[in-house]
Parts: structure tokens; sequence; C-alpha cells
């Protein structure tokens, strides 16, 4: 069974054709830099010939765009894997909010899809993305079941004490309004991976996704017990556009004394925000160059950064009761030493001692970068939210 994951972000599309169950990777790829200066598609097939790849450098101003792109390298005569659409079973898509409607996967339906539609406003970044690679996806591989893998299914096993907000019982009991979690399916595969490692089932972990958007995952025995995120993918850690955590009062000041709409206001928090708002750029490579160049702005952004990860780790440490292992992944946290010493620094109280030789040295597939004596494990894991999908989706349909 051929399963061509697409998995939508900000402002990326990583995309796999797999086959299930053997789990064999045919080809991968990324659009990244969606919108930004320097757009380019990333194209790896794996023929019987051996392997191919193209790089292209061109505007891609939208998904939409990204997506098209990618479906003619795929049936490309030259490099493509598959002569035709219909040879593609099953669209796996990854949709980053669930709400309390979709706590497992799911067969794409119109009923289904008016539900994803409904929460835009709760992951307005992602979302809409997602449900635009639906769309474009049901009209390039129409014999195909289209599957959607929720960012928020793996936090459903967070206790009522972590999930609930202290406002009135009947915002929650009529509306929902809780703590939901995101990047379920990256936390859920680098947490398997770190205890297929120790070789146990028992285990404290607290999994760190840093890319454009990044949250942190408590994780005891495999299951979620409490989340950076909320009820939309904006609180917690610093990211690449958004605030992460801010005081309640901000939103009013805005409001009442800046004479901001709250239109505004939620474009600010979520768009013009974070790293961006800090440094003038989103891409933590960009902003990287300038802290190497001792830009004051870039150095104070990526200390304020790793503060808030720390701050995380410690009271992660204290629900989860004690902690075995930290696990970088995603973007940032795979190819960024620099993040990872800066949150590693002065954490010996907590048993984190970083062996920054390591840490600096570049290796591919799981890597442990503390010192031998460090209580804590350190790892850096790849993240393969896409291989997750396709074992989630052939679990559904195969």
């Amino acid at each position: 069974m051929n399963i061509f994951v697409i998995n939508s972000g900000s402002s990326s599309i990583k995309y796999q054709l797999i086959s299930m169950p053997e789990a064999k990777v045919i080809c991968t790829g990324m659009v990244d830099r969606i919108g930004l200066e320097g757009a380019k598609l990333e194209y790896r097939a794996f023929l019987d010939s051996g392997e191919v790849g193209k790089v292209l450098e061109l505007p891609i101003p939208d998904h939409a765009t990204g997506l098209q792109e990618v479906a003619k390298l795929l049936t490309d005569p030259a490099v493509g894997v598959i002569s035709d659409p219909d040879q593609v079973h099953v669209v796996g898509h990854r949709v980053v909010h669930g709400g309390e409607r979709f706590s497992k996967t799911q067969l794409i339906t119109e009923e289904a899809k008016a539900k994803i539609l409904e929460l835009f406003p709760l992951a307005p970044l992602h979302n809409p993305a997602n449900y635009l690679g639906i769309e474009v996806a049901e009209r390039i591989f129409t014999q195909a079941k289209q599957v959607a893998v929720f960012d928020t299914a793996f936090h459903q096993t967070m206790p009522e004490v972590a999930f609930r907000m202290a406002i009135p019982n009947e915002f929650y009991t009529n509306h929902g309004i809780r703590a939901y979690g995101f990047h379920g399916t990256s936390h859920k595969y680098v947490s398997e991976q770190a205890m297929e490692f120790f070789g146990k089932r028992t285990s404290k972990i607290i999994t760190i996704h840093l890319g454009n958007g990044c949250s942190m995952a408590a994780v005891r025995d495999g299951k979620c017990i409490d989340s950076s995120m909320g009820l939309g993918p904006m609180n917690g850690l610093i990211m690449g556009t958004r605030t992460g955590d801010i005081d309640q009062s901000v939103i009013f000041h805005l409001v009442n004394q800046l004479g901001y709409s709250l239109d505004e206001v939620n474009t600010i928090l979520n768009k013009k925000s974070g790293m961006l708002g800090l440094t003038g750029f989103s891409d933590m490579r960009d902003i990287r160059k300038l802290y190497d160049q001792k830009e004051k702005a870039a150095i104070l952004a990526y200390d304020m950064y790793a503060y808030h990860i720390k701050k995380f780790i410690g009271s992660f440490a204290a629900v989860l009761n004690g902690l075995d292992a930290i696990v970088f992944t995603a973007g940032v946290g795979e190819n960024d030493g620099l993040t990872r010493k800066l949150v590693c620094q002065n954490m010996d109280f907590l048993g984190i001692r970083l062996d920054e030789a390591k840490n600096e040295t570049r290796q591919k597939g799981l890597h442990e970068i503390n010192t031998v004596d460090s209580p804590v494990k350190i790892l850096v894991i790849p993240t393969n939210e896409e291989l997750e999908i396709a074992r989630q989706c052939f679990g559904l349909v195969g």
C-alpha cells in the first residue's frame, strides 16, 4: 500500500511516499521557507536505478503552490516514482488541531472537513494549511483515501488537573476550552524512540520539539501527562512568529490603551511576535548568523528562547517527580547546537550535564550529547512524523 504523507507546517511542507507495511520510503522531500525569500523544494527518490534528487529554487507564495510542484515531481518522467496519481492508495494528512471532536486518526469525510474548518480559530497558522493540503490532495489523488492524523491526539492522556483551566466550568463543559497540546505525532515518535533506546517501558522523559513552532511534553511511561501548549498552538515556548506565554494583561492593554482591534492583536501575537518580533527574522538560521556577528537583539532573543525552555524543563521535572532524559528534536532541536548548549547550561542540579564536544559534532540518527557521568541522558532524536503518520494510516485502513 502506497501512503503519501503530507505534513504541512506554518512555513513548510514535509512529504514522503511510503510503502506499507514494510515502511519503505519511496521518495521524500521538503518545501521550505514558504512565503519567504529563498524558498526551495527538495526532492529525493529511491528508484531501481539508484537515488536521484532535485533541488528547485523558485517562488513558493503559499502551500497550494508547493503541493502542486511536489505532485509534478512525483509523476515526472525522469525522476518520478509513480506514473499515475492513482498509484497512491492513501494520503495521510497532519492536522494540528482536533479539539475534543477528534481524539484518534480519522477518515476524512465532508463532515470531518466541516469540523476541521470550524477549528481554524484555534490553530490559525496551521489548520488552514492542513485543510488546504486536504483539498489539493483530493484534486490530485482522486482515488486515494484521505486520512487525518491529529497533533492533539497524543495529548489526550493528560490528566484533568493538567488540561483544565481555572475559569468558570461552563466554558469547558459547553465550549471545550481547555489545554490540548500539539506536535503530538512528533512527541509520540521521539518518546517511543527514547524508550526503545533505554530498553524499558518505564521512563520519565521531557521531549522538546523546536521548529518554527515549538512545544514540550512531559511523558511518563510513554503517555503524555503535560504539554507546554494550550487551547491553541500559541502559548508555551517562544517560537518563530508566536509569543509563547504572555501576561494576559498585555492583550487588554493593547486593546484598551493602545487602540488595537482584537483581530490586530491576534495577528501581532501569532504572526509578528516570537523571534520575528525580537530580531526581524523568524528563521533560526538567519538569527544564528546575526548571533555570530554579536548582534545584541539576536543574543537577547537566543537567551530568551533558551530561558523559557529551561523553565519548562524545571516544571516538568517536578510534575514527573524525576527525570531520565531530555530529547531535542525537529529542525532547531536537531541542528542548532547553540540552542542545546544554552538550554543545558547551569542545569547540574537536575543532573543535566552536556558534553560540548559531542554537542558540536554532527551525527545522524539518535545520539547522546551528555557527559558519561550525567545522571540524565541528553538525546538528539530526528523526528519522523511522516513515518508515524503512515503507521497510523495503515493501522486504520490497511
